[in-house]
């Protein structure tokens, strides 16, 4: 699975600006998850924005008085040169509607029609292609809304709601409540294959009325069959259990809330899992290809993680292993030390 988060996004486009026009007047995103793309190159390049529709209708979205410029303030039928982005081109349905639109507008102005992630270097539908991110792929602003989630297994609390707090996670009345209760989080628009969770068999009743209120709609519920909290505390099961089923299962993602718990179920399962709390998928084979592709764009995230300095170099030097193969990293190394 290759899963790329609105952070990757943003310093997707940072590091392919320079291949867009120098002179663009607007950005313009279509919709939906384009707006996303289009304010991020709207700020990275302090360019005037819109989206698909408002541009269209002659509107255009109001600057930042930090912002502010001369340019920033003219109207639409002063846009000469236009940047139409999306976050991402496959078949190039939603693109080949947005020229149709503009063309059936009448609108005039140099068009450059771009998108952040493509499955190719480059698209009949888009003139820049900024990243090449192949099938089967899915993104943070759209992961809870992928067809995909019929072949995963999603954990509950930390995902589909918030976590209980320490008050509320009593085994007991506190506990049913927060059940009942719990405030969505991320509310899945497609059928799970998987919830696994390590919830307690004995609240299945609470846990499947709450389910059906928010309309989540799922193939199994798996949960944890032991007597109490404390004896689930007692043997540690959570990442175990979480990791057991999953590797018996035909899912290919594991959507897991914690991030050591990720870990632990890749390690145990020898599959992917995507952390949403993170925001990256650790991979049972570090020199895969997705693995270190995410080694590289996350290594500033993964540092800002850990507390110590040594561990950070440590974290870095493994990286840095994985990248360059042990030849390179040595090489590396004697040149670094090498006095001037």
């Amino acid at each position: 699975m290759h899963y790329r988060s609105i952070s990757d996004m943003n310093d997707a486009i940072v590091r392919g600006l320079h291949r867009l026009p120098r002179d663009i007047d607007l950005v313009v995103g279509v919709p939906r998850s384009g707006v996303l793309a289009a304010t991020l190159v709207s700020l990275a390049a302090n360019i005037p924005m819109t989206d698909l529709d408002s541009f269209l209708a002659g509107r255009i979205y109001t600057s930042g008085i930090t912002k502010r410029r001369a340019a920033l303030d003219r109207k639409v039928s002063e846009m000469r040169k236009v940047l139409v982005i999306d976050d991402s081109v496959a078949g190039g349905n939603a693109m080949r509607d947005a020229r149709s639109r503009i063309e059936m507008a009448g609108i005039k102005a140099d068009f450059t029609f771009a998108a952040v992630f493509g499955l190719q270097p480059q698209h009949q539908e888009t003139d820049v292609v900024f990243e090449v991110v192949p099938h089967p792929r899915m993104f943070q602003w759209n992961f809870m809304h992928h067809k995909f989630l019929a072949q995963c297994c999603v954990d509950i609390d930390g995902v589909l709601c918030l976590d209980p707090t320490e008050a509320e996670n009593d085994d007991g009345p506190a506990y049913e409540k927060f059940l009942s209760e719990a405030r969505p989080l991320h509310v899945a628009t497609h059928k799970i294959g998987w919830l696994v969770t390590s919830r307690l068999e004995k609240y299945r009743a609470l846990t499947e009325a709450w389910l059906a209120k928010h309309e989540i709609k799922y193939d199994q519920l798996i949960m944890l069959d032991l007597p109490s909290k404390a004896e689930r505390q007692r043997l540690g099961a959570h990442g175990s259990f979480k990791a057991d089923f999953y590797r018996k299962s035909n899912a290919i993602l594991f959507i897991e809330s914690e991030h050591e718990q990720a870990l632990r179920i890749t390690e145990l399962s020898g599959k992917p899992v995507l952390c949403v709390e993170t925001h990256m998928v650790s991979f049972p084979d570090a020199l895969s290809l997705p693995a270190l592709g995410q080694a590289a764009r996350n290594l500033p995230a993964r540092l800002r993680q850990i507390n110590s300095q040594e561990g950070r170099k440590s974290a870095a030097k493994t990286i840095a292993r994985a990248l360059l193969g042990a030849r390179g990293y040595e090489t590396l190394k004697s040149r670094v030390k090498r006095p001037a």
